[in-house]
């Protein structure tokens, strides 16, 4: 038996099919789902989840939100999200390296600068990861 997957974007729906198994980056860890998972509903932090539709894996970089299991249907809503392989793993990787940079250099007594680079790193981050990139 399969999980039916949905992830759910604002603007698009990304991805809308069966799978075997699916990973999550919950805000307690990454979350694994399998055909008979009991319900639950979760926060999502920025991050890669991983989906598996029968042998290969395919990554989506989540930009946070929520997801909710219940009978075998796994339905995620999230700020934004983008398919692994859409991504260009070469501006994917320059915009890790730049948001990193900018993170280095935010002074940690500006708390509101601190808490903006570190969101731009999150997001650069796991769409490198998702495209392919190791961070």
């Amino acid at each position: 038996m399969s999980l039916t997957v949905r992830v759910v974007a604002p603007d698009k729906t990304v991805w809308d099919a069966e799978a075997e198994e699916v990973i999550l980056p919950s805000t307690t860890g990454q979350l694994g789902i399998l055909s008979g998972h009991a319900p639950l509903l979760t926060a999502l932090e920025v991050g890669v989840m991983q989906v598996r539709p029968e042998k290969d894996w395919m990554k989506i970089a989540l930009m946070g939100g929520f997801a909710e299991v219940e009978n075998n249907e796994v339905t995620i809503l999230v700020n934004g999200a983008e398919r692994g392989d859409a991504i260009d793993l070469d501006s994917a990787r320059t915009a890790f390296e730049s948001a990193k940079a900018s993170l280095d250099a935010t002074s940690s007594e500006d708390q509101q600068a601190t808490m903006k680079a570190t969101t731009t790193f999150r997001q650069a981050r796991a769409r490198f990861q998702a495209a392919g990139g190791v961070a």
